[in-house]
């Protein structure tokens, strides 16, 4: 469905061109959608889309739902009734009275004759490409690549309409101020269709009960699916179960509702970041009791848990519906967070991306500073601090946290792996030359030279906004966090300037061969891990 509208809307563009290159666009056009082939894959889609509406509809146990849902859901709705008059005027009118639907003819008869349909087909347009583009951005906005063509696809997704209804207009301009006769050659009348088609009473008559006909269907439908709730719920009345929350709170519900349904309609703040698809992980929850009684996971079920290694006491709650009384702790804890701005980092729910993660800590700092006034600690942490910023900002990295006197960084939040880990050993090299310069200047000051130790490991993460209230911000955890911050504590016990590991190394292309390499046996890692020794003599030259 979505192409369909794409190519009619690129179609519709052409009429910024001429109603002739509009005309020649939509004869390819129709070669692709009027034909068996086409027409059944259009047409079908547009059946299952409305059928897995009313599907959704009625599988939902509770209408109350968060904002963004309810939105998609209700444009799909709107679609079909302002569609139908629209698609009887055009193809079913094209079926029955073999009227050529030509642009002139469309244009002509919406912007001069019909005004208000002109308007609501312009809605009809912008409802359609909306919410067709509302369920892209939900269905890729977790894979890794989607954040480097999401500028070129929100750009698309503004042009497209725009230039559409922007011929429209110009096109049907045009034709107001032109007579009747086309300017395309072909004779028009309101009755007659192109080369003397006339559309004659009895195709009115006919088109006119079609129209009828699909606007009962489908209100008939919509009835049926609430009629059918209403009765679902009386017969639930009678057949209730409750579900407990580690605040005390007691939901009862119908049985066969999900979790996720019964929190919200309990009222209980609950994540639910992919909708309640079993995409994600962040509606999990632990099963305190009743877990014995529990349906095994299905297929989406399991696989998502498998994914996050998930103990067998956790469960999806949007998949999860208990037929008996349950105990419940919810393990991501919502926060209000409609102040934070649309795009911000703050809301980003988490996922696993490749990244590198940099550690950077004075070394010997305490006995730098113990003799040092409180202004001056404050003043050179401030340098150290500043340095640090600079070079991760400006070879491309994000500073995530500074921590007494260490800091922490991150790499590849875009862009290749690979170019990451050039990234973080440019800014490594930044670093240590700035510390040194920064040692030199205050030499009169410190009783030793200032240095830095540096541990640098890439790898998987989870990356996404953590934290509470306001002091909340994007960061990565994981065993390459871990790792990262051992090979800091490496590069101390073995007084060198810089550890990086081999992933690191590889990906960044960087010449070893005048590098000291070591193994390492890192806690919690079943295979011990290679690693690089930078000292401070080297690491002009290496880096």
């Amino acid at each position: 469905m979505l192409v369909f509208v794409m190519l009619h809307l690129a179609n519709h563009s052409l009429n910024l061109i001429s109603l002739k290159a509009a005309e020649e666009g939509r004869h390819w056009f129709l070669l692709i959608w009027r034909n068996p082939v086409g027409t059944t894959l259009l047409y079908g889609a547009v059946i299952t889309h409305v059928t897995l509406i009313m599907r959704s509809l009625y599988l939902r146990r509770t209408l109350i739902m968060p904002p963004r849902e309810a939105c998609q859901i209700i444009l799909g709705l709107l679609i079909p009734v302002l569609l139908i008059e629209h698609v009887v005027g055009t193809r079913i009118r094209y079926e029955v009275a073999g009227l050529r639907d030509t642009y002139e003819f469309v244009i002509r008869t919406l912007w001069v004759e019909s005004p208000g349909n002109a308007v609501r087909q312009s809605l009809a347009l912008l409802v359609v490409w909306a919410h067709g583009c509302i369920g892209i951005h939900f269905w890729l906005r977790y894979r890794d690549w989607y954040s480097r063509v999401a500028p070129f696809l929100l750009t698309l997704a503004i042009l497209l309409p725009v230039l559409s209804l922007l011929g429209f207009a110009d096109t049907g301009r045009i034709l107001a101020s032109e007579p009747v006769q086309s300017s395309l050659g072909s004779g028009y009348n309101s009755s007659m269709g192109h080369a003397g088609t006339i559309v004659g009473a009895v195709e009115v008559q006919q088109l006119t009960i079609i129209k009828f006909m699909l606007y009962g269907i489908f209100a008939t439908s919509l009835l049926s699916v609430f009629t059918l709730r209403l009765v679902r719920s009386w017969r639930e009345r009678f057949d209730q179960i409750e579900i407990r929350y580690p605040e005390g709170q007691i939901v009862r519900v119908p049985r066969g509702f999900s979790i996720l349904e019964a929190s919200r309609l309990g009222g209980v703040p609950h994540y639910a970041v992919c909708g309640g698809k079993g995409r994600c992980s962040t509606c999990r929850v632990q099963i305190v009791e009743g877990g014995d009684t529990l349906l095994k996971p299905d297929t989406t079920e399991q696989a998502t848990l498998n994914r996050i290694n998930a103990d067998p006491d956790v469960r999806l709650a949007c998949q999860l519906r208990p037929q008996n009384n349950i105990s419940i702790v919810p393990l991501l804890a919502p926060t209000l967070e409609n102040n934070l701005p649309a795009n911000s980092h703050q809301i980003n729910p988490g996922r696993e991306q490749e990244i590198v993660i940099l550690f950077c800590d004075i070394r010997n700092f305490t006995t730098l500073t113990e003799s040092q006034l409180p202004y001056d600690v404050v003043f050179l942490l401030n340098r150290y601090f500043a340095i640090i910023g600079q070079a991760v900002e400006q070879a491309g990295g994000r500073v995530d946290k500074f921590i007494g006197d260490g800091a922490m960084a991150l790499f590849g939040l875009q862009g290749s792996p690979e170019l990451a880990c050039r990234q973080a050993l440019k800014a490594c090299a930044t670093i240590i030359q700035e510390i040194d310069r920064l040692s030199q200047e205050l030499a009169t000051d410190l009783f030793i030279p200032l240095r830095v130790a540096i541990g640098v490991h890439s790898g998987p993460a989870i990356v996404g906004a953590m934290g509470y209230s306001n002091v909340k911000s994007l960061t990565a955890i994981g065993d390459t966090v871990n790792v990262a911050s051992r090979l800091e504590t490496i590069a101390k016990e073995l007084d060198v300037t810089l550890v990086v590991s081999e992933p690191t190394i590889i990906k960044a292309g960087s010449d070893t061969s005048q590098l000291e390499s070591r193994e390492i046996t890192v806690r919690g890692r079943a295979e011990p891990l290679r690693i690089y020794v930078v000292t401070q003599a080297l690491s002009v030259q290496f880096l």
